[in-house]
């Protein structure tokens, strides 16, 4: 069948009840960016950047919904994935767990199950962030992606939830059914 990224505003009933929905795109078209890293953060092992930002300059759409249990994003960006993105056995083997870093903001990353899906390349990432705010303080935040190449196209979603919140956070497992949903939509 074509492959629709616009479709990915049919999603919003998906989303948990009570969230506020809005619309993402343009920037938004690297995971990292929703862990509150910027465009050029540097990985260690570099080449383990590429697994969380496989289409770093492709056009975006996609949306956001924002409640109680964390913040979630569902994206679609038209490649193509940067070569190295081919979710290889080598190159996962060589990150199963890594970091991240932007100005004063670090990322661990840990390489997590992801569902199956027919005909795409599929890849789980939980990140714990630490961000350094102005006063000093740290603000700590975890980040779950998931994310399908699938053709020309990466679909990802990806939950950012704060450890210290009163609300319970919605799990992982949450965002991965999220994305067997949105690649077939």
């Amino acid at each position: 069948g074509t492959i629709d990224p616009e479709r990915i505003r049919r999603l919003r009933p998906a989303l948990p009840e009570g969230y506020e929905v809005a619309d993402v795109g343009g920037y938004a078209s690297s995971p990292v960016a929703f862990w509150g890293l910027g465009r050029g953060a540097s990985a260690e092992p570099p080449q383990c950047a590429a697994l969380v930002d496989p289409a770093p300059d492709g056009p975006a759409v996609g949306i956001s919904g924002s409640g109680p249990g964390g913040i979630l994003y569902v994206v679609v960006v038209t490649g193509p994935p940067r070569p190295q993105a081919g979710l290889d056995s080598v190159l996962l083997g060589g990150c199963g767990q890594w970091s991240m870093a932007y100005g004063s903001s670090t990322a661990d990353v840990t390489l997590t199950d992801a569902p199956m899906i027919d005909g795409a390349a599929t890849l789980g990432a939980a990140a714990t962030v630490r961000a350094r705010v102005e006063s000093g303080n740290e603000t700590d935040s975890r980040a779950d992606t998931f994310l399908a190449l699938v053709d020309q196209y990466v679909v990802f979603v990806t939950l950012v939830t704060d450890p210290g919140a009163v609300a319970a956070p919605l799990p992982p497992q949450y965002a991965s059914d999220l994305l067997v949903t949105t690649v077939d939509t």
